[in-house]
């Protein structure tokens, strides 16, 4: 099985909430997609939930030389969220990424003023925090977006996802009240893999789907 696109996925995924949502289980929700890939599934989700649309920027902390190898992740002013087992793979120090934080602190600062463009965060206190993103391969960023929400107060903190590795899935149902995902393919390898389009999307993309939500 695969999605053809990530305007599909959305919409299987946001049909299984809307299931959810009745039940009573996601009470006066708020979706938060993580740009940019999870915008497009975020506006179908919140589409279908009757839900404001807002955006969580998190950012990879990629290794040296190895930028696609994710150590780490941050969102908004916290402090880096590391992976330990990662560090001790390959050898680096929490001190020797400082440069790295930096920069991906710089560019989160960008992109957040970019989609924002003024706008005050949502409100989430007392509320149904659903974290969404196009797919969840280690589970870092969406952890250390967990964490950041829980900071605003929710009553609850959902992620949902229509694929995730259960690497992802298990790391992540200790920090939120719930993992909701479509697809759980053993072997993962990658979320493009699950998607027949799986083009990059650009900030005017992201905004695109802000508006228009």
């Amino acid at each position: 099985m695969s999605f053809r696109d990530r305007a599909h996925a959305g919409r299987e995924l946001a049909e299984h909430l809307r299931i959810l949502q009745e039940k009573g289980t996601l009470p006066d929700p708020v979706v938060l997609a993580l740009p940019r890939g999870g915008v497009t599934v975020a506006r179908e989700v919140a589409r279908a939930l009757g839900a404001p649309l807002d955006v969580l920027v998190v950012r990879k902390i990629g290794a040296p030389a190895h930028e696609e190898f994710g150590v780490g992740a941050i969102a908004g002013d916290d402090p880096p969220l590391f992976d330990a087992r990662a560090l001790n793979q390959l050898g680096l120090t929490e001190e020797e990424l400082a440069p790295v934080v930096a920069r991906e602190r710089a560019e989160l600062h960008r992109r957040e003023q970019r989609y924002r463009q003024g706008r005050p965060a949502a409100e989430l206190k007392g509320r149904t925090a659903i974290v969404v993103d196009d797919g969840l391969a280690t589970g870092s960023t969406a952890r250390a977006a967990v964490q950041a929400v829980r900071r605003r107060e929710p009553e609850r903190v959902v992620v949902a996802a229509p694929v995730c590795s259960h690497e992802a899935t298990d790391l992540l149902r200790g920090d939120a009240d719930d993992v909701v995902c479509l697809m759980r393919p053993s072997p993962f390898h990658a979320v493009g893999l699950w998607y027949e389009d799986f083009e990059q999307l650009t900030d005017d993309d992201v905004l695109d789907a802000l508006h228009g939500s």
